[in-house]
């Protein structure tokens, strides 16, 4: 396994649920952020790390997401809380180079419903 997301599911809205990118030992999480895609619509930036401790939020999910990591286990983690509709999309995790190049792993499906 190169970069594996998983945690999504079905949640009501104002609900919360954490993903996980669980990373083989090539990968360094400490640069790897997360993002997502609706069907029919380009993937967007939800938290990237941009230095340190200071992430990146994109401004809808800012105060509601958090990112967070576990060296020891080599896995990337994202708090969702506060669900909304519109959160609902593929989640992925991936480090800028990967990204640049077009290359991700598999998503998960996160459906939050009204």
């Amino acid at each position: 396994v190169q970069l594996q997301a998983s945690g999504g599911g079905l949640v009501q809205a104002g609900g919360s649920l954490r993903l996980s990118c669980a990373a083989s030992k090539t990968f360094s999480i400490n640069r790897m952020g997360w993002y997502r895609q609706v069907p029919g619509k380009e993937r967007e930036l939800v938290a990237v790390p941009i230095s340190g401790s200071i992430t990146n939020y994109a401004s809808s999910v800012k105060g509601r997401f958090t990112i967070s990591r576990d060296n020891a286990k080599n896995t990337l983690y994202l708090q969702m809380n506060s669900l909304k509709p519109e959160d609902t999309a593929v989640y992925y995790c991936n480090n800028e180079a990967r990204r640049r190049l077009g290359i991700w792993g598999q998503g998960t499906l996160v459906t939050v419903s009204s």
